[in-house]
């Protein structure tokens, strides 16, 4: 097999990177030669993208079944307003092309399942985990071990990141002996429920990037068997020490889970339309139309104050899921109620928390105001 080599255009762009004493020609050389799959090209995988890209990793697979959203572009900067509803995996292809024609990039315009996931990431040296949820974040952790593949892990929420590389091979831990059980459904909201500070997935994306680089090119000192915690509202950094469990039903001494599992059901998440329970639902032209009559029913907010202040339904009166249990008293049972949240998840578990109160005559706005923007009244904001 002939030898990797560099061409005179490829040694002025990666100039910076060869004149470094600890780099230099191989380690750049082994970057061409090398290859990551990333899972997610939205928040982390943004920026994780761009700098692979840029340094010159020959081999980039990007995973994602998203278009590119207006709520997106505070922070997924590998996408563009010229991008709107475009294929996430498209408009990302797009930007890096332009960023570095010498590398190659493979789209995959999926989701990652039980059942892909050993033909995505078997030709990969690296997975790096850009996702957002917690069944794929078991799976990526299960596959990754079973193939032997280092797993370079990064997550957010509101102000916080942590980051790490996941490696039994070379004697770290795995995302299961760090996290042996998911939360229960719904106890940590996602990025679109609890928001994040867009440059939060920035920060934690690069260190994801940085770790890829070094493990490709043999330099450095990676963070196997370290947790890196970051607080973006007080600016510090922590790190944790982690240890391989070897009970790991995964990486441990004597794995039980030796092949990919249902993760949906493994996290407790059942399918969208067999948890809705649309007997307590209410549509909002329903809604609409019955705000118009004098038996109007009273509208509770169950949202945050500064989600309020966006926008919110006149009349309203604004109680936050979390303190829904402390506050029933100020409820009457007795009369008529419609909860709204954004999106009608914060409300569906409000109105089930207000029927084992004793609260019957309440029903869930579905689709909270987001839906009641696009059927009512298009001058409510959404975000």
């Amino acid at each position: 097999m002939r030898p990797v080599t560099l061409s005179n255009e490829e040694i002025r762009r990666y100039s910076r990177h060869l004149i470094l004493p600890e780099f230099g020609m191989e380690a750049q050389r082994k970057l061409k030669c090398g290859s990551v799959l990333l899972i997610g090209t939205g928040g982390l995988g943004s920026p994780l993208a761009l700098y692979l890209a840029a340094a010159g990793v020959g081999h980039i697979g990007l995973v994602d079944f998203d278009v590119v959203d207006e709520s997106n572009l505070q922070r997924q900067v590998v996408h563009g307003t010229s991008t709107l509803g475009v294929r996430k995996t498209e408009s990302a292809k797009m930007r890096l092309r332009d960023l570095n024609p010498y590398i190659d990039i493979a789209t995959y315009e999926t989701q990652i399942t039980s059942e892909n996931a050993f033909d995505l990431m078997r030709p990969y040296d690296i997975i790096v985990d850009g996702t957002d949820n917690f069944p794929t974040r078991y799976l990526t952790n299960d596959a990754s071990v079973m193939l032997g593949k280092p797993n370079v892990y990064g997550s957010i929420f509101r102000f916080e990141g942590q980051v790490t590389v996941f490696s039994p091979e070379d004697g770290g831990p795995c995302y299961r002996c760090l996290y042996p059980e998911p939360p229960p459904p719904g106890l940590v909201p996602s990025c679109a429920e609890g928001g994040v500070l867009g440059v939060l997935p920035g920060v934690i994306g690069t260190i994801q990037a940085t770790e890829a680089i070094k493990l490709l090119a043999g330099i450095g000192e990676t963070l196997i068997g370290r947790l890196i915690l970051y607080d973006a509202l007080t600016m510090r950094f922590r790190e944790l020490k982690l240890r391989r469990n070897p009970d790991c039903p995964v990486c441990g001494e004597h794995p039980t889970i030796t092949e990919l599992i249902d993760y949906q059901q493994f996290c407790g998440i059942t399918p969208e339309e067999a948890q809705r329970d649309t007997s307590i639902e209410i549509t909002p032209i329903e809604v609409a139309e019955w705000l118009r009559r004098d038996d109007s029913p009273f509208l509770l907010d169950v949202r945050e104050a500064n989600e309020w202040e966006i926008g919110h339904l006149p009349g309203a009166v604004r109680i936050s899921v979390n303190e829904l249990a402390e506050r029933l008293h100020e409820l009457d049972s007795a009369v008529a109620m419609v909860v709204y949240c954004r999106s009608g998840v914060r409300s569906a578990r409000a109105v089930e928390q207000l029927r084992q109160a004793g609260f019957r005559k309440v029903k869930n706005l579905a689709g909270g105001i987001l839906r009641w923007s696009d059927e009512v009244d298009p001058s409510m904001p959404k975000y």
